[in-house]
């Protein structure tokens, strides 16, 4: 096959170096000769468009990227948002780099799509003004704004964070570009717009956790206006902006008047029982046991000791971790994804003709037509 001329060097030297990879590695990584990539890098012609293709897919970006004369602007290749993220985490991965990037972009569709929807009829993120406020005030604030009620779980909060202009994007359980590796401490990040911010959730094997992670994100949105990523660490953090978003998570998800109905009369002895005390609390608010132990610890009412001792055993659980399975609802995953709003736009675009099937499909994780039919 014939070789593309005119392949830039610069730039795939400078997504390397941006992936912290070296041309020989991208070579073997890809199943490219490196003699092949040498010759590229070198300025001659040494790469076949499917080869040249591989490369752009493997970055994230067009082929006509690596054609264009030049060296990079960092300012248009990664926004903002993305630079403030890595710059948080030196050590994000390239899967997570990438995961980013189609955060990104998935919201850039999302937007066009709601061009042409009458404005009437959109939904703009316009959150309370928090200045100046205590973090268990702004929680009771924002727990109002979201109308949140009694009894949820992690689909009735991300319904009601949805309803405010936020979308809420949940990694894949399965292996793909929208997972985020469960070997990989990140559980959650946001990009912060004041038109559409994004908070963007691992997938874990409680959903109760999710609800934490998710509150916590809303937190840095909210308290900070700013792009956050956050890892286990961060969600136990006991300074700065961290502790403040884990404060503001805690007290939106068990306000004061939550906790007045647990009786300290009836907390066992033993911290291994704590989970089935709890239990209820847990189930109806939508949270883990940790959260109601650690506003009980907050409002003085549990030792340090006794929190301490229930994290220690609860860290010494083995809790199996659920694979994947057989993908029989394929349909499913992008509502399970991207959230209901961005799901429903994108299909009352299809249905209004605005797109066809298959930029349809493409803006839903490239699901297949027959899939497509059956999420309508």
């Amino acid at each position: 096959m014939e070789h593309i001329q005119s392949i830039n060097p610069e730039r795939i030297a400078w997504c390397c170096a941006d992936y912290g990879i070296t041309p020989g590695d991208l070579a073997l990584e890809l199943d490219i000769a490196p003699s092949s990539m040498e010759r590229v890098m070198a300025g001659e012609d040494g790469l076949t468009f499917n080869q040249l293709r591989k490369v752009a897919d493997y970055f994230g970006r067009g082929v006509l990227f690596f054609l264009e004369a030049g060296s990079v602007d960092v300012s248009a290749v990664h926004t903002t948002q993305f630079r403030t993220l890595t710059n948080q985490k030196p050590e994000v991965t390239q899967t997570l780099k990438k995961l980013i990037e189609r955060v990104e972009k998935q919201r850039e569709v999302y937007l066009g799509l709601l061009e042409d929807m009458d404005e009437n009829e959109r939904v703009r993120f316009s959150p309370p003004d928090l200045q100046g406020k205590s973090v268990p005030e702004i929680a009771r604030i924002v727990r109002h704004w979201l109308g949140i009620g009694e009894s949820n779980d992690f689909d009735s909060y991300r319904k009601a964070l949805e309803a405010k202009g936020i979308l809420v994007f949940r990694s894949n359980g399965f292996n793909g570009k929208w997972q985020i590796p469960k070997e990989n401490p990140i559980i959650g990040f946001t990009l912060y717009d004041p038109d559409c911010p994004v908070i963007v959730v691992k997938k874990q094997a409680s959903e109760r956790r999710q609800t934490f992670t998710l509150m916590h994100e809303l937190g840095h949105l909210l308290l900070h206006r700013s792009s956050s990523i956050d890892d286990d660490i961060d969600l136990n953090s006991h300074e700065g902006r961290e502790r403040e978003a884990n404060s503001f998570a805690g007290n939106l998800l068990v306000p004061d008047n939550f906790l007045a109905m647990i009786k300290d009369a009836e907390r066992p002895l033993n911290v291994s029982e704590y989970d089935v005390w709890l239990g209820q609390q847990c189930k109806a608010w939508g949270v883990s046991c940790e959260v109601i132990l650690r506003r009980l610890f907050d409002a003085g009412r549990l030792l340090q000791s006794e929190y301490a001792a229930y994290r220690e055993w609860h860290a010494s659980l083995i809790i199996p971790i659920k694979e994947g399975g057989a993908r029989l609802y394929r349909y499913r995953e992008p509502m399970h994804v991207f959230g209901n709003t961005y799901v429903r736009t994108v299909l009352d675009a299809l249905n209004a003709r605005q797109i066809t099937l298959t930029k349809a499909s493409s803006y839903l994780d490239s699901i297949k037509i027959k899939d497509l039919h059956l999420l309508k």
